[in-house]
C-alpha cells in the first residue's frame, strides 16, 4: 500500500536532476573525475608497492650493515663517540637488546610483511622488527655482534611513505578542485542555454527579450544569430498584423456604419430590420474580438492594479445587466501587476462567456459568482480569482478544447453567435501578464474558471 507513495517521493528526489541540464552536466562531469582519480590511484600503488618496499628494505639493510660494521671495526674507547654522531646526524639509535624489553608488534603497515621478508633473506630469519621497545616509538630491527643481540632504531619519517590519511587528504583536495572546475565548466558550457532559455520564455511572456550575444563556439552563434533573426522577424509580424487589423476595422466598420443607418432608413417590416441590425452587430462584436486578440500588451505599461476595487466596480456594472445575477466575494486590499484595461477586459469576457453559455437549467438569467483570494501555489503567492456559473458545464474531454481559437462548444453550452476567440482572448492576455489559467467543471454544475495572478510588491 506504500509503494506509490513511495515512488512518488522518489521521483520528487530526484526530479531536481532530470529538470536541469547543469546538474546533469556538472553530476556526469564528477563520475567521470572521481572514476579517473580511481584509476589513477589505484595504478600508482600497484606500480608504486614494489619499488617503496625494495626502496624501504635496502635503506633498513645498508643501515644496520654499516651500523654493525662501524661498531665492529671502532675502537672500544671510541664507540660511544661513534653512537653519539649516528644519532646527532642519522637519526640512527643503538640500544641492548634484553629479554625482559617491552616489545610492540611491528608497524601495522600493507607493505611490512613484504619489507621483514627482503630484511630477513639478507640479515638473517632471525631479525626481528618493532613499532615500539620499552614504551619508546620508533622503527626497531635486531642484529647481533658475535654473541650480543642490539636493537637498531631508526626514525619512522625515514621510512613511512603516504598513509591512508595522507591519501585520503589529498584525495579530497584533488577531489574539491575538480569539483569546482567541473562546476565551473558546467556554467560555461550551459550558459548560453540558460540565456536562449530565458529569452523563449520572455517571448512567451509577450515580451521582447535583449538579443542574445552572438559570440562563443560555432554552434551557439548560428543559434544565437538564427533565434535574434526569429525574434526580429516575430516583431515585425506582430507590427504587420497590427497594421492589417487597424485597416481591416476602418475598412469593414465603416460599411457597416452605412448599413445601419440604411435598415433605420429603409421602409422595412419590423421583423426583419431587427434581423438584419443582429446582423451587424454580431459582424461588429466579431470583429471587436479578431482586434482584441491581436491587441499587444506591453509589460512596460504594467502598473500596480487595486484587483479587490476592480473586481467590485466590475460586479456592479454586471449586475445591472437584466439576464445576469451577480455574487461577489472579495478579499480587500489585493493588488497585482498589470493593465488595468486588459485585466478588466479579461474578466468582462469571461463574464460574457457564462452569460451566454452558462445560463441556470430551467431559468432565463445566469448566476455568476466573483470570489477573489490570496493563495500559496507552485508559483509562491499569487491572487487567485474564481469565475463560476450555475449552468450544465462542459464534458470533461472538451475542456481543454475551450482555449483553442476559433473554438466553439455549441453542443455543449448552448447554441450562441461569435467567433470562438473568447477563452483565447483570456489566456492570451494571461501569458502576457505571466498568470496562469485553469478551467473546469463546478461541483454542481457550471463551469469554474481560477486565475492566478501575481501580486504586486
Amino acid at each position: 500500500m506504500f509503494a506509490p507513495f513511495s515512488a512518488a517521493r522518489r521521483a520528487a528526489r530526484f526530479a531536481w536532476y532530470r529538470s536541469g541540464l547543469f546538474w546533469r552536466t556538472f553530476l556526469l562531469m564528477s563520475a567521470l573525475t572521481a572514476a579517473s582519480m580511481g584509476s589513477w590511484i589505484g595504478m600508482i600503488s600497484v606500480f608504486q608497492r614494489g619499488p617503496q618496499v625494495q626502496q624501504t628494505a635496502e635503506l633498513v639493510v645498508s643501515a644496520v650493515t654499516i651500523t654493525r660494521a662501524a661498531l665492529i671495526h671502532s675502537a672500544p674507547a671510541q664507540r660511544l663517540e661513534l653512537l653519539l654522531e649516528l644519532v646527532s646526524n642519522e637519526g640512527i639509535r643503538v640500544l641492548t637488546l634484553n629479554e625482559d624489553d617491552l616489545v610492540e608488534p611491528p608497524p601495522n603497515n600493507p607493505l611490512m610483511p613484504e619489507i621483514a621478508a627482503i630484511v630477513r633473506e639478507r640479515l638473517g630469519k632471525q631479525t626481528r622488527f618493532s613499532s615500539g621497545v620499552n614504551g619508546v616509538p620508533g622503527f626497531y630491527i635486531s642484529f647481533n655482534i658475535d654473541e650480543d643481540e642490539y636493537w637498531l632504531m631508526l626514525e619512522r619519517e625515514r621510512l613511512a611513505g603516504l598513509t591512508r590519511v595522507q591519501w585520503l587528504g589529498w584525495a579530497t583536495l584533488v577531489g574539491l578542485l575538480s569539483l569546482i572546475g567541473a562546476a565551473f565548466i558546467s556554467s560555461l558550457v550551459n550558459r548560453p542555454l540558460a540565456r536562449l532559455t530565458a529569452a523563449a520564455r520572455a517571448i512567451a511572456k509577450g515580451e521582447k527579450p535583449a538579443p542574445l550575444p552572438e559570440k562563443g563556439s560555432q554552434e551557439i552563434i548560428e543559434a544565437n544569430r538564427s533565434f535574434n533573426q526569429m525574434v526580429d522577424d516575430l516583431a515585425q509580424v506582430e507590427k504587420d498584423r497590427a497594421v492589417i487589423l487597424a485597416g481591416i476595422s476602418h475598412d469593414l466598420r465603416t460599411p457597416l456604419a452605412r448599413m445601419q443607418l440604411e435598415v433605420e432608413m429603409a421602409k422595412l417590416p419590423q421583423d426583419a430590420r431587427e434581423g438584419m441590425q443582429s446582423d451587424i452587430n454580431q459582424m461588429d462584436a466579431i470583429i471587436g474580438q479578431f482586434l482584441d486578440y491581436a491587441k499587444p500588451t506591453d509589460a512596460a505599461t504594467f502598473v500596480a492594479v487595486n484587483l479587490s476595487e476592480m473586481l467590485a466596480e466590475i460586479g456592479r456594472e454586471a449586475g445591472r445587466i437584466r439576464d445576469l445575477r451577480v455574487q461577489v466575494d472579495l478579499m480587500p486590499g489585493v493588488h497585482v501587476m498589470g493593465n488595468a484595461t486588459d485585466l478588466r477586459r479579461v474578466v468582462n469576457n469571461i463574464i460574457e462567456n457564462a452569460r451566454k453559455y452558462g445560463k441556470t437549467p430551467g431559468q432565463d438569467f445566469t448566476e455568476i459568482a466573483i470570489i477573489l483570494r490570496v493563495k500559496a501555489t507552485g508559483h509562491g503567492r499569487r491572487a487567485v480569482i474564481e469565475i463560476c456559473d450555475h449552468g450544465v458545464g462542459v464534458p470533461d474531454d472538451q475542456i481543454n478544447q475551450l482555449l483553442k481559437p476559433f473554438t466553439r462548444l455549441d453542443s455543449a453550452r448552448g447554441q450562441a453567435n461569435g467567433a470562438g476567440l473568447g477563452l483565447a482572448i483570456v489566456e492570451r492576455v494571461l501569458t502576457r501578464h505571466n498568470a496562469d489559467l485553469t478551467v473546469s467543471n463546478r461541483e454542481g454544475g457550471g463551469l469554474l474558471l481560477q486565475l492566478a495572478l501575481p501580486l504586486a510588491g
